[in-house]
């Protein structure tokens, strides 16, 4: 069997691509590693996606979307893809580890990991204390004081979402400037159990078996500190998913994110891109999905031009 699209990623930029190839006729595949979502499913709450004002989680949003791309008949399973062979053919070779697949193109929706501060310690408390999910590890901080890294929109989200349930939440901001909203800094700014820090860096992390204390710098004055906390989420940004795409030729930027132009072509002929693996200057969930419909159209085009 030859798939007429394959797309490599179940998060909303991967499900919204298979609705609109399951829609436009096309034979389609989703193959995703893990469980689809992405990084969606680690969302306490989504507020800002159009239609769905009874704020969902990021788990029932996620299960909507595969339910509507599986109606459309797109097919999924879970397996992870090892290699592209032929990426530049008319007919690619998707490998996995258990099957290969064969397609007329490929959508790379395999989205960005969090990056990592480098500070010491840093590895060391990783699951004991320090977190890059506030969603999934949060609730192990109840009625404890946590610490949220980074100045945009998850920052302030964590923040709030910790606020919920631990004691105190200090936000630590390397600038006097965020890249938060600004709707969320003034929610964060009300609500009297989250503390802003700016000018502050992280020296590195201290404990016994777990997280106790976080140690900090002050960047304008030199001057050294350290607040105690349970738990620190950290929410500085993600790094590219895109090694797959790159060993098989397709061109990305100086960070690493897969170029495409505004159809989500990539530099090969029949494959495409979206979400937050590509270039683009806004990272949500609605813009994911608007990729995807791009990416699966242009994908669509492409088969029946053939």
């Amino acid at each position: 069997m030859i798939y007429d699209i394959i797309i490599i990623g179940g998060g909303p930029a991967g499900m919204s691509a298979a609705i609109y190839a399951g829609r436009g006729g096309m034979k389609t595949l989703l193959l995703e590693k893990l469980a689809c979502g992405g990084q969606t499913v680690k969302t306490y709450e989504v507020d800002n996606y159009p239609g769905f004002g009874d704020n969902p989680s990021g788990a029932e949003l996620a299960k909507r979307i595969e339910e509507h791309a599986r109606k459309f008949g797109a097919e999924f399973r879970t397996e992870n893809v090892k290699e592209i062979r032929n990426a530049s053919g008319p007919i690619k070779t998707v490998v996995t580890r258990r099957n290969e697949y064969q397609t007329r193109t490929i959508i790379f929706a395999l989205g960005a990991s969090p990056k990592k501060l480098g500070a010491k310690g840093e590895d060391t408390f990783a699951g004991a204390g320090v977190s890059y999910c506030a969603t999934c590890d949060g609730a192990f901080f109840k009625d404890r004081d946590a610490v949220v890294v980074g100045g945009g929109n998850t920052a302030f989200e964590d923040a709030l979402y910790l606020a919920r349930f631990c004691e105190n939440v200090y936000i630590l901001n390397r600038s006097k400037r965020f890249r938060a909203a600004a709707s969320l800094v003034e929610k964060v700014k009300k609500n009297t159990k989250i503390t802003i820090y700016t000018d502050i860096v992280v020296d590195y992390f201290d404990g016994n078996q777990t997280l106790e204390r976080v140690y900090v710098k002050n960047t304008a004055t030199n001057a050294r500190g350290f607040i105690n906390a349970a738990g620190a989420v950290i929410a500085i940004g993600v790094t590219p998913d895109s090694a797959l795409a790159k060993s098989c030729g397709v061109e990305t930027c100086e960070l690493g994110f897969i170029k495409t132009d505004i159809y989500m072509k990539t530099n090969l002929p029949g494959i495409f891109a979206a979400g937050d693996v590509r270039t683009t200057p806004l990272r949500q969930i609605v813009t994911a999905a608007a990729d995807g419909a791009v990416a699966a159209t242009s994908a669509v085009n492409y088969v029946n031009m053939k």
